[in-house]
């Protein structure tokens, strides 16, 4: 009979699953973080944000008002979760699991403080980390320094290896087929959820032929119509699409915590001259966008030279956020491996082995003629000497009225 008041277990429970990366990999990624507590004379890391769990371990939790960490020191790499999760955890961690009960409050700390025994200097990522669990990390390691290790793991994250690019390039093609679907779906008088849902299915059922050792989780679409354009994040709706509409196609992926994206503009059946316009232009800026990605360009000058396009059709006010952005381990809940963006105060240089969006938008108010939200996203691979385009779905008036 187990002990039923034990703070923490092992439920090493069945076999390891088939991992998303080879051993090989995630000892490198392993070994990097290991060469970044050296440097910052650590002994040891707490991590608790999703991507670094994610990309460090190869396990994708779930919150769900519990705390998580994957403690890495110069000889461990260990994963810390729930009870509720069981051996879940354990099965796809690249590393050691150890699972803490819920029959003490701080049964997580004391799981950290087990792994962590004698530490003086330890990392976490102060990105992450919330000033209740600051207060709290201080309390069960009162002697120690903490030290930010968010910052460095992320410029990590960003030179992806040829594992990764595969997989971020399955991602890309899933999102074309999820286009393709909702391109095929669309009528007037559907709504937006029934062709979401469209798209969704048949993304989900790509990866789970394409990686049939994965986790199903999180994959989404956000078909927009009308007004409901206007933002880029803006969730699916019971609006019935109309004729004439604009319309916003976003489809994502997520392979194993892997977010790719494909985002378009569409009409439905026709578009009128001032909506033409605009998005001609749009497309003009993402055409030259993605000519500017390279090896030794600058964000910020990327985004400069952009904002003249906008500037000389008067369109600069109605654009709203950066132009594009590195992708890897991330989601629309988590991630964001913020140095390369494609911003004016971004200083970032590409490198070989970033992947990175072109994504322009712009939002044009009600009442104004040419109105609603134009976007178009590309996904891009870094080279030696340029980038490859990983998106092949078209873009621009001459492919995406859509004739229904």
């Amino acid at each position: 009979m187990p002990n039923e008041l034990l703070r923490l277990q092992k439920m090493h429970n069945g076999e390891k699953v088939v991992p998303t990366f080879s051993p090989a990999e995630m000892t490198r990624r392993q070994e990097g973080l290991r060469k970044i507590l050296a440097e910052l004379k650590l002994d040891g890391a707490i991590l608790t944000s999703y991507h670094n769990i994610c990309y460090f371990s190869d396990f994708l939790y779930c919150y769900f008002g519990r705390r998580y960490a994957f403690v890495v020191t110069a000889d461990k790499a260990v994963s810390i979760s729930a009870g509720i999760d069981a051996g879940q955890p354990w099965r796809r961690t690249f590393g050691d699991n150890i699972t803490y009960t819920d029959w003490q409050r701080d049964n997580y700390f004391h799981a950290l403080r087990q792994q962590l025994p004698g530490v003086r200097r330890l990392g976490i990522e102060f990105d992450n980390v919330s000033i209740e669990l600051r207060k709290l990390l201080q309390d069960a390691f009162p002697e120690v320094e903490f030290v930010d290790v968010g910052a460095p793991t992320m410029w990590l994250r960003t030179i992806k290896s040829d594992e990764e690019i595969a997989l971020i390039k399955e991602g890309a093609r899933t999102a074309d087929i999820g286009g393709e679907a909702i391109r095929d779906a669309i009528r007037e008088g559907v709504p937006e959820y029934e062709i979401a849902l469209i798209g969704t299915q048949a993304m989900v059922r790509h990866i789970a032929k394409t990686f049939p050792h994965v986790e199903l989780m999180d994959t989404w679409v956000w078909f927009q119509s009308g007004i409901n354009t206007d933002g880029a994040h803006n969730p699916v709706t019971s609006r019935k699409v109309q004729n004439g509409d604009i319309l916003s196609l976003n489809c994502f992926p997520m392979i194993a915590g892997y977010y790719t994206a494909l985002e378009r503009t569409l009409f439905l059946n026709h578009a009128g001259a001032a909506h033409l316009r605009i998005w001609e232009i749009n497309c003009q800026v993402h055409r030259r966008g993605l000519e500017l990605l390279k090896p030794g360009a600058r964000c910020g000058d990327i985004a400069l030279e952009l904002n003249d396009i906008y500037r000389s059709y008067g369109l600069l006010g109605y654009r709203s956020f950066g132009y594009g952005h590195s992708f890897g381990v991330l989601s629309h809940y988590y991630g964001r491996e913020a140095g390369v963006e494609f911003r004016e105060d971004i200083n970032t240089v590409l490198q070989p082995g970033m992947v990175v969006s072109m994504e322009p938008m712009l939002t044009v108010p009600e009442g104004i003629p040419g109105a609603g939200g134009y976007r178009e996203h590309d996904i891009l691979v870094i080279t030696e000497d340029g980038a490859e385009n990983i998106t092949r779905f078209p873009f621009g008036p001459e492919h995406n009225i859509i004739k229904a």
